[in-house]
């Protein structure tokens, strides 16, 4: 036992030290690009951005006139595209009226066979919708990264740094699938630090990132409908993450909409968009297991409330579904669990911040042994 566990902390920590050297390539690749950017030295396309819309022309310009206000500084870099999913002609216009933007139209009159009772349609052509536009981006227009976003969203000052500097660990770390903007449990009172990154086993959605090598993998198996709860199944990541910011770079407006504004008063209104430029000063990737080892494990009847009290970083531990949604229910976080994976969870593991700093560590029953720490104390 002894050395199957020190075997474990050596794959630890070579894990980290792997982690920590791709930081540094990170580092050196931005501040290369700094120079070619102070230089004037061409570079190509980062990501094209891609919004998708269907029949919501006020909801649209709202999102157009957010990403334009940070677009103008990185046009080449990101060109700009509109999806529309139909034939709604004031969003058809909308688009076509901003000579910044490339316009794409998805017709689609195939009939709809929902596969269970009263499933909604919309869903579907949602799926559709996706899979044409992404196979339009990827493979005839052959971009190497596409970033989506949907028509009710507004976009931080720092957005397009944001994905520049983690198009990096995109391309050359093969255990992250996509980058995501979003953070389900972004709202005010549980974030603080712009600069933090976190793994993720839960795919955000929202504003992400993905490349055409894992669109080549997804695209021949997309799914009807649902394409964002199919993601989440571990037998689509296969077990790679997902990167995720603790403070939001896009905001979710859309309160009315395919999902009906579900959960929008409670966890997507109290959203906190970021409101500063990071840029490549950031810290990018917590050493997360470091953190956890410090946060103080709080026990009893009340660790709620002993949490809420307590003035250092804590960690509770769950065990299991049930015991998770009731722990996350009093915090005022999601609840939700898909296959298996709570929402921003790395390895069974929530992290949230309270009191404006403090860090609060939902801890599943297999995440220390999934981390290779589990019998591990601080000090040791």
């Amino acid at each position: 036992m002894q050395q199957e566990k020190i075997v474990n902390l050596e794959d630890s920590n070579k894990r980290y030290e792997e982690e920590t050297a791709q930081l540094k390539t990170l580092v050196q690749d931005l501040e290369k690009k700094s120079v070619q950017r102070l230089s004037g030295e061409a570079e190509g396309p980062v990501a094209a951005v891609v919004v998708m819309a269907c029949s919501r022309p006020d909801y649209l310009e709202r999102t157009i006139l957010s990403v334009l206000k940070y677009h103008y500084a990185v046009a080449s870099k990101f060109p700009l595209f509109v999806s529309q999913d139909g034939t709604n002609p004031d969003v058809k216009k909308l688009a076509l009226s901003y000579s910044q933007i490339t316009y794409m139209q998805h017709l689609d009159f195939e009939p709809v066979h929902t596969e269970r009772p009263g499933e909604l349609i919309a869903y579907y052509k949602i799926a559709r919708h996706y899979k044409w536009a992404l196979d339009e981006l990827f493979l005839k227009h052959n971009f190497n990264r596409v970033i989506i976003l949907e028509d009710d969203m507004e976009i931080a000052p720092d957005f397009f740094d944001y994905f520049e500097a983690t198009s990096t660990l995109l391309d050359k770390d093969k255990s992250i699938m996509a980058v995501s903007s979003w953070n389900d449990n972004g709202q005010v009172q549980f974030v603080l630090d712009p600069k933090a990154l976190y793994r993720s086993d839960f795919f955000p959605g929202l504003g992400w990132m993905l490349s055409k090598f894992i669109w080549e993998e997804l695209s021949p198996k997309w799914p009807k409908t649902y394409w964002d709860d199919w993601v989440r199944l571990k037998d689509v990541h296969k077990d790679r993450q997902f990167i995720r910011p603790e403070v939001c770079r896009t905001y979710n407006f859309g309160e009315h909409g395919s999902s009906m504004g579900q959960f929008f008063k409670q966890y997507l209104e109290p959203i906190k968009l970021n409101d500063v430029n990071v840029r490549e000063k950031g810290e990018f990737l917590r050493h997360f297991v470091k953190l956890l080892m410090d946060a103080k494990e709080v026990h009893g009847s009340n660790v709620v409330s002993n949490a809420k009290n307590a003035e250092y970083d804590v960690k509770i531990l769950y065990r299991d579904q049930t015991d998770f949604e009731r722990i996350a229910g009093r915090f005022g976080i999601f609840e939700e669990w898909k296959d298996g994976i709570p929402r921003t969870a790395y390895k069974g593991v929530v992290v949230i911040r309270l009191q404006s700093s403090k860090r609060i560590f939902l801890v599943g029953p297999e995440s220390l042994r999934q981390l290779g720490i589990e019998g591990k104390t601080q000090e040791s």
